[in-house]
């Protein structure tokens, strides 16, 4: 258990105590995706979904989540979000399929990272574009979540 920092020495969960880490500027990126038919591609661009403008309304939902990690995450310290940023990406995988790539940008002054709240920010959009355009296709899937880089803190920078 001793690798484990969320573990006391009884071996229960336990929040990590952040009380002596130097405050710094720290910055996470994530990535996540959703993959999705020409169909659903079409109403998203051409802002045909009846529920509105998916795009936007995924943006909002990620700064949404980035912001409520501490609620959704247990172990999550509430840490002061200085910025969160989220970007669109679609490339178009073969004949009929495109993938839209989400990039949530996550940024604090602290005493602890924001790894978690970009990678919730990133789930949580790409969550938002199956919800808003699933009466069009059901089929559409959730890729790969992962970390593309990180910076501050006592562990240092990290890129994928």
């Amino acid at each position: 258990m001793a690798n484990f920092t969320h573990f006391n020495d009884d071996g229960r969960a336990k929040m990590v105590d952040i009380s002596n880490k130097n405050e710094t500027a720290r910055k996470a990126i994530a990535r996540s995706s959703i993959q999705m038919n020409q169909i659903v591609y079409e109403n998203i661009t051409q802002q045909k979904i009846k529920k509105g403008d998916v795009l936007s309304v995924a943006q909002v939902a990620g700064i949404m989540a980035a912001k409520q990690t501490t609620s959704l995450i247990p172990m999550c310290h509430p840490i002061p979000i200085s910025g969160v940023d989220l970007s669109f990406e679609w490339v178009h995988t073969d004949k009929e399929m495109y993938e839209l790539l989400i990039d949530a940008e996550v940024k604090t002054v602290g005493s602890t990272g924001v790894e978690m709240e970009a990678l919730t920010a990133a789930s949580v959009t790409a969550l938002t574009v199956y919800d808003m355009c699933k009466a069009v296709d059901k089929s559409m899937v959730i890729g790969q979540t992962y970390l593309l880089e990180k910076s501050g803190g006592k562990s240092g920078d990290y890129k994928r």
